[in-house]
C-alpha cells in the first residue's frame, strides 16, 4: 500500500520534513516514489504540491495521522473526497 508520510531531513535540533509518497514497507528515510511537499515545524512553514497530492489520494494513497492534520489545514482532504466529507461515509 502507498502511504503519504513525512521523511525527516536536516541537522540535529533543526529538523524539517518532506511529504512523500512511499510504499508502507519502506523505511522512513528510504527512497520515495514521489516528493509532494515540505513541512518545517519550527517555523510552521508548509509548501504542498496540491495537484500531485490530490492525484495520489484519488489513487488510494493513505496519509499518516500527522500528514492528515497538515492536509486538513490546507483543505486538501475535502477536495479529494467531497462526498465522504458531507455524508460521513466513504464513497464507493
Amino acid at each position: 500500500m502507498i502511504k503519504i508520510r513525512l521523511k525527516r531531513f536536516g541537522k540535529k535540533r533543526e529538523v524539517s520534513y518532506r511529504l512523500v509518497a512511499m510504499q508502507s514497507t519502506s523505511r522512513r528515510d528510504g527512497r520515495p516514489l514521489e516528493e509532494l511537499g515540505f513541512y518545517n515545524p519550527r517555523t510552521d512553514e508548509i509548501r504542498l504540491d496540491n495537484d500531485a497530492i490530490l492525484k495520489r489520494l484519488q489513487q488510494g494513497a493513505q496519509p499518516t495521522e500527522t500528514v492528515r492534520r497538515i492536509l486538513e489545514k490546507a483543505n486538501l482532504l475535502e477536495r479529494a473526497n467531497p462526498i465522504e466529507q458531507k455524508t460521513g461515509t466513504k464513497a464507493l
